[in-house]
């Protein structure tokens, strides 16, 4: 899925010169010292924040997928999560919990963040992020249940509109058994937000 250089550059120079078309539109003048290069910054850093629409979980994963005969519940906590808002193209970002019950199958532990990545970077809200990355671990591993927990805080809310800085958002995903077993589901949600101790 990953695009050609050429391709690539391409887009950097129609992105860039789309942004130095707003920074007019916005009163600046682009050819200053201190902006010449503002164009192709933002244009790459797009690229890299939406890098997700050019991956697939299946390549994140690889080869990382292993037979076990384990059933206990396997999770992991804190994963960085940075994404930008489809609404105002502002960043969210915070942490996501995931945990799944294994069939049989596990998957290599880092794999996990990569298939947050995968949904993260990309033009995002928190809830449709949250689903996506837990059906995705549904479908790959095929587990008895999954759940994931995304918290984050939101700069479209903080920076502009209700400019609430210290608002939370939380949002869940539950298959399988987290859904059926509220045992299960409880176990979750105690472990994803427990004090550190490391």
């Amino acid at each position: 899925m990953s695009e050609s250089p050429n391709h690539e550059e391409g887009i950097n120079e129609q992105l860039a010169c789309l942004v130095k078309e707003q920074l007019q539109l916005l009163g600046e003048d682009p050819e200053r010292e201190g902006l010449l290069r503002t164009p192709d910054r933002v244009a790459g850093a797009l690229q890299f924040l939406t890098r997700g629409y050019t991956q697939t979980v299946e390549e994140v994963i690889g080869t990382a997928l292993f037979e076990e005969e384990h059933d206990s519940m396997v999770i992991v906590r804190d994963i960085e999560v940075y994404s930008l808002c489809e609404h105002h193209l502002l960043p969210f970002f915070g942490k996501a919990h995931i945990a799944y019950i294994p069939d049989d199958k596990i998957i290599g532990l880092s794999k996990l963040p990569r298939i947050v990545d995968v949904f993260a970077r990309r033009l995002q809200v928190q809830e449709r992020l949250t689903e996506e990355i837990a059906q995705a671990i549904e479908d790959v591993l095929q587990p008895q249940g999954v759940g994931v927990v995304i918290e984050a805080v939101h700069l479209c809310m903080m920076m502009r509109g209700v400019e609430k800085q210290n608002s939370k958002t939380i949002t869940s995903a539950v298959r399988g058994l987290f859904r059926r077993d509220h045992r299960t589901r409880e176990e979750f949600l105690r472990l994803a937000h427990a004090p550190d101790t490391l």
